[in-house]
C-alpha cells in the first residue's frame, strides 16, 4: 500500500476538502444517509469560497463551449501562479504523471464537466499537450495552444484523463469513456486527486484503463490521519467501522443514539430535510423503533 504524500495531507485538511465528523455527530448526505467524512476535492482550489466561485464561472460560461476552456484556463492558471496550495497539488500531480506515465505515449488530456476541469486543464499547460474539454451532453472541445475548435477526430489518439475524485466511476461509464470512443480515441490512464475506494478503479481495468490515484481513501488513510494527530481513536474507530459497513455501522449509530435522529428532525438546517428522507426510505431499517 501507498505511503500518502504529507504535503497533499496537510492541503486536504487545511482546505477542508475533507472534513472529518466527531464520533458522536456524523454528516447528514444528501442521500438521506449519513457517515463520518464528507469529500469536496474542488476546494484544494485554495478555499471552500474560490472553489464555488470557480463553479459559478464554469456555470455562467459553459454554454458558450468554444469559448469556456480558454477563459477557464486562464483563470486557473492565474491562480495556480498566485495561490500556495493550488500550486502545490497542480505541482504534485504533474510530478506523479511523470513518475507513473510514460508522457511521450500521451496525445491528448482530458477532464469532465464540471470539477475535472479545476486540474486537468492547468495539467494539460504545464505538461504541454492538447486538452479535451468534455461537457455533460458528450459534446467536445479540443484546445492547444491558442487554437480551439469542436473536436473532429483524435484518430486512435491516447488519452489521460484527469479528475478530482471517482467513486463508482458511474460518470466514466455514462460520458466520460463514450465521448472520447465517439470521437476515435481511448482514454488508457486516470489520474485523479482522491479515490473514495468504492468500485471506481476496478470498473476502470474492466474498461483498459490503467487507474491512479493521489489519495486512497482506506483504512490506510485515516491511520496516516490518526498519527498526525488531526482525528482522535474514537473519530478512526467510528469511520473503521463505516469503512468495513457502512449500513450496518451507521444504524447501530442511530440505535444507540436516538436523540441524534429527533434532534436532526427539530433543526433548521438542511438536515431536517435529510432526516426525513432517511425516515420515508427507511434507509437503515429503523422505523417505529428509534422514534417512540
Amino acid at each position: 500500500m501507498k505511503k500518502n504524500n504529507n504535503n497533499l495531507l496537510n492541503w486536504i485538511f487545511e482546505t477542508f476538502a475533507i472534513r472529518i465528523s466527531s464520533h458522536q455527530k456524523p454528516f447528514w448526505y444528501t442521500s438521506g444517509t449519513i457517515g463520518p467524512y464528507y469529500i469536496n476535492t474542488h476546494f484544494l482550489y485554495g478555499s471552500e469560497k474560490k472553489a464555488i466561485d470557480l463553479l459559478s464561472f464554469i456555470d455562467n460560461e459553459k454554454e458558450n463551449k468554444l469559448t469556456c476552456p480558454k477563459k477557464l484556463l486562464a483563470k486557473t492558471y492565474e491562480n495556480y501562479k498566485s495561490d500556495d496550495i493550488y500550486k502545490g497539488v497542480i505541482d504534485e500531480m504533474c510530478h506523479f504523471i511523470k513518475n507513473n506515465i510514460e508522457l511521450d505515449d500521451v496525445d491528448y488530456i482530458s477532464g469532465g464537466e464540471r470539477r475535472d476541469w479545476f486540474f486537468s486543464l492547468p495539467i494539460s499547460k504545464i505538461l504541454k499537450k492538447p486538452h479535451v474539454t468534455i461537457y455533460k451532453d458528450l459534446d467536445t472541445v479540443i484546445t492547444y495552444d491558442d487554437n480551439i475548435e469542436h473536436l473532429k477526430n483524435l484518430n486512435g489518439g491516447k488519452v489521460l484523463h484527469i479528475a478530482d475524485l471517482i467513486t463508482e466511476a458511474s460518470s466514466y461509464e455514462r460520458a466520460w469513456i463514450p465521448a472520447i470512443k465517439e470521437k476515435g480515441g481511448q482514454i488508457q490512464w486516470s489520474v485523479v486527486v482522491v479515490d473514495r475506494m468504492q468500485g471506481g478503479g476496478e470498473l476502470l481495468l474492466k474498461n483498459g484503463i490503467k487507474s491512479f490515484s493521489m489519495i486512497n481513501i482506506d483504512a490506510n488513510f485515516f491511520k496516516e490521519v490518526l498519527a498526525m494527530g488531526i482525528i482522535n481513536q474514537e473519530q478512526f474507530e467510528m469511520i473503521n467501522e463505516y469503512l468495513d459497513n457502512p449500513k450496518e455501522s451507521m444504524a447501530n449509530f442511530l440505535k444507540k443514539n436516538p436523540d441524534f435522529l429527533k434532534e436532526s428532525l427539530a433543526s433548521d438546517s438542511q438536515d431536517s430535510k435529510r432526516a426525513k428522507l432517511c425516515i420515508e426510505k427507511d434507509i437503515y431499517g429503523l422505523k417505529g423503533n428509534i422514534l417512540e
